[in-house]
């Protein structure tokens, strides 16, 4: 992973304003989706991942949530896969 670290407010779903880290981003069948961890994450917590859609409203890209279940999930496996080879090189 790199060490540069990236974070961004989202707004969560009671209008709270929260700081994620930005953990990685993949693209599948040409949709962009990036995925984010809380940034005030203890160390014996397990984290939440959230994943967004990168979306073109109006000219400008935006993210949105996931709607289906069925797409998070499979955005989800993927991005793991991929959070597990990075660290697996890391630790080689």
């Amino acid at each position: 992973m790199s060490e540069e670290n990236n974070y961004v407010l989202l707004t969560d779903e009671n209008g709270n304003e929260v700081e994620f880290e930005h953990i990685d981003t993949v693209e599948v069948d040409g949709q962009m989706y990036m995925a984010f961890i809380p940034a005030q994450l203890a160390v014996d917590e397990e984290a939440e991942v959230v994943i967004l859609k990168v979306v073109e409203e109006d000219g400008e890209e935006v993210l949105v949530s996931v709607e289906d279940d069925e797409e998070a999930d499979r955005i989800f496996a993927i991005v793991m896969e991929r959070v597990e080879e990075m660290y697996e090189e890391d630790g080689e």
